[in-house]
């Protein structure tokens, strides 16, 4: 049922959740320089920090990339859920500690007019990882089982078919040596208008908010029919959904991402400290004048 109550945050000032994204991200680079060579801290207890368990689980991160890399392996994780949801901030923490040669984000944006007249998977296709790399899905394929089907976007019978194909062309991914991995961020209703309002009054996070978005609020119990009808036909032993529970985000970054530790065997590939060497002496070269060059201006001296 839709929640009656009013949201909770209605007087959190605008910005207030960037400012703790930024201090987040502070927080976590001050954590990086102190631990430095030493062991990050080694698990979660009742009182466990957030801050700390992130910076604990981004070195395993680290490590599985190292893993990746060296054994080659090709790894595919899809991020779907409702929209505010907290799957951009989950993948945002992935991402941040990793070389975006071996792990990029794919964000699709609508389908082209030539690309509505391929093979619906074929856009996702040319998305898929080489050996050694990680593909981040923010929404994938499955917009066919939800947005597209609810607002009208494809065909009855486009639906159905996706909904008979998917889990064939998921066998063949990772029958083919792809790592397939799934994930739902449920949320209740109150939460996600709590996060609605906040991107609201906020300027910097408007953008998010789309008439698509606005629409789908509307049609709250249609998209939850499309998600039980999806999972009921998508959810298979080879590729099983992960449902994530979203309500609150700090809770959902941490256990999705120590769940996706788990889910890949790998092995501490921690490079050794070496020295540098001395630089070559520069006897024979001078610079050129700073007058020679297009400097930057110092706006900010």
């Amino acid at each position: 049922m839709r929640a009656k109550k009013k949201a909770r945050n209605s007087t959190v000032p605008a910005g207030g959740e960037v400012r703790r994204d930024v201090e987040e991200q502070v927080e976590i680079e001050r954590r990086w320089q102190i631990l430095g060579d030493a062991a990050p801290p080694t698990g979660c207890g009742k009182g466990y920090s957030y801050i700390d368990e992130l910076v604990r689980l981004q070195f395993e991160l680290i490590k599985l990339q190292e893993w990746v890399r060296l054994q080659r392996l090709k790894v595919v994780v899809l991020f779907e859920g409702r929209d505010a949801a907290g799957k951009g901030g989950v993948i945002k923490r992935i991402a941040q500690v990793l070389n975006p040669r071996i792990c990029r984000i794919v964000a699709l944006a609508t389908p082209t007019e030539r690309e509505r007249g391929q093979w619906y998977f074929q856009r996702y296709v040319a998305q898929l990882p080489a050996k050694g790399e990680i593909v981040l899905f923010d929404r994938s394929w499955y917009n066919r089982a939800g947005v597209e089907h609810v607002m009208g976007f494809c065909t009855q019978q486009e639906y159905e078919e996706f909904l008979r194909s998917c889990p064939i062309f998921e066998e063949m991914l990772t029958r083919s040596g792809i790592i397939l991995i799934k994930y739902w961020f449920s949320v209740n209703d109150e939460e996600q208008e709590r996060r609605f309002l906040e991107r609201m009054r906020n300027p910097i996070k408007r953008w998010k908010l789309s008439p698509m978005d606005i629409k789908a609020r509307e049609l709250w119990v249609e998209y939850s029919k499309a998600k039980d009808n999806m999972l009921a036909h998508t959810d298979t032993k080879t590729s099983p959904w992960y449902t994530v529970d979203a309500d609150n985000k700090k809770r959902a970054r941490l256990n999705c991402i120590a769940h996706l530790l788990q889910q890949i065997p790998y092995k501490d590939l921690r490079p050794v400290e070496f020295e540098l060497p001395p630089r070559q002496p520069d006897t024979n070269y001078r610079r050129p004048k700073k007058s020679a060059q297009n400097w930057v201006a110092n706006i900010f001296p």
